[in-house]
């Protein structure tokens, strides 16, 4: 297969993988300066400390439903839930650093924003199994409504 085919069909995977990788350093960043700081206030670091630890737990299963989605559906729609996700990532690991109350908006709409991406998933493996056994291909129509559907993503 030609490599430009391969790049076409993920490279906004890749785009969202590295910007999330960006964040995870930036995280790493706030941790370390909160801990390196003269005035150690040992609440404030355990709460950076702790956010940064949350979005690292659910980091691998962000990543894996991703690249599902797009490698079997589309890449478009899993792109931009991908960034929803990083952005509401970023409003939680914040929150979480004010009072741990305010990241609650910011953990849900992450759960909302996982789930999107694993019914993605299921989709496009069923639509690959149906194609596989039956003949059936509703890749086409699928991928319309996933793309409608991630625009929803938007509503809080």
């Amino acid at each position: 297969m030609d490599s430009n085919i391969v790049v076409e069909n993920i490279y906004l995977l890749v785009i969202v993988t590295l910007i999330s990788v960006l964040q995870n350093a930036f995280f790493a960043l706030k941790v370390e300066k909160e801990c390196s700081s003269q005035n150690v206030k040992m609440s404030a670091f355990e709460r950076v400390s702790c956010a940064n630890r949350n979005c690292m737990d659910a980091y691998p299963t962000f990543l894996a439903v991703m690249w599902c989605a797009g490698v079997c559906l589309n890449q478009a729609p899993a792109a931009f839930a991908g960034i929803i996700y990083l952005v509401v990532r970023q409003k939680y690991f914040v929150g979480y650093m004010g009072q741990t109350s305010q990241s609650t908006p910011g953990y849900l709409f992450g759960k909302r924003v996982l789930f999107f991406l694993l019914l993605m998933c299921v989709v496009g493996i069923f639509n690959y199994l149906l194609v596989r056994y039956y003949g059936s291909d509703y890749k086409e129509y699928v991928e319309t409504i996933t793309s409608a559907a991630s625009a929803l993503l938007l509503i809080p």
